[in-house]
């Protein structure tokens, strides 16, 4: 479902993903992640500059969220979010974002500036011209407990995993274990947030950290979506073929 066809409205929660035009890889280097994160970062905020990302880029070399929370930090500016960035995952020719509005048209100024932000930093860096995603985001309503957590792993460990095992979401999991490790040593989503390993700057969990208090309620639920191949609830996602 495009944003033409869907009404966003604050306190609802979308899934938003995209993918590269002709299926092409839009994550090239880990530089271009980095990149990408500083815009979920920076672009989430009603009283961003216009070239914040300028700001933020100049003379610093290599972006990482270290320094990108030391910049905001110095910034000394009261930070206005747009909307709650729940979960995301880098694939090479994708994305996938779990996001709450909280303002009104939050979501639709937020994903203009992300993904053309992006696209123009990823023809500079790479010499290319015209379009990088195949057309606008996708979004899909979240209308339901059971499709919210099967979103939270797919997104966090199917994805990922999928990267080992092809066709995990269409036959289910054959190594649980390799999965589950794999999954957690993949820095491009929030399954180390959710697993209580690493520290964000960009996600608040929100309803999930409500539904998932501990680490260990978290991967209860992982490791009950890949025993029993719940997948049915996402079956209709096919970014990756």
């Amino acid at each position: 479902m495009s944003t033409r066809r869907i009404n966003f409205a604050p306190n609802h929660i979308y899934h938003i993903y995209n993918r590269g035009v002709d299926k092409r890889n839009i994550f090239l280097e880990d530089t271009d992640r980095w990149r990408f994160l500083q815009g979920l970062c920076l672009f989430n905020d009603e009283n961003a500059s216009s070239n914040i990302l300028w700001q933020l880029e100049k003379n610093r070399g290599a972006v990482t969220l270290k320094v990108l929370k030391e910049f905001i930090i110095n910034q000394r500016k009261e930070r206005d979010p747009l909307i709650r960035i729940m979960v995301d995952c880098l694939m090479p020719n994708h994305y996938h974002l779990l996001i709450e509005e909280l303002k009104e048209k939050g979501i639709t100024r937020f994903m203009h500036k992300l993904n053309g932000g992006y696209a123009s930093y990823f023809n500079n860096r790479y010499e290319r011209t015209g379009g990088l995603f195949e057309g606008p985001f996708k979004a899909i309503l979240v209308n339901n407990e059971a499709y919210l957590q099967q979103l939270l792993v797919y997104i966090n460990v199917i994805n990922p995993g999928q990267l080992i095992e092809p066709e995990l979401k269409e036959k289910g999991v054959k190594d649980i274990n390799a999965v589950m490790k794999f999954a957690e040593e993949y820095l491009w989503s929030t399954h180390q947030e959710y697993l209580g390993k690493r520290g964000s700057i960009i996600i608040d969990k929100g309803l999930l950290g409500d539904m998932f208090p501990t680490p260990e309620n978290y991967r209860d639920l992982v490791e009950l979506v890949l025993k029993n191949k719940r997948f049915d609830e996402v079956s209709h996602l096919t970014l990756e073929d």
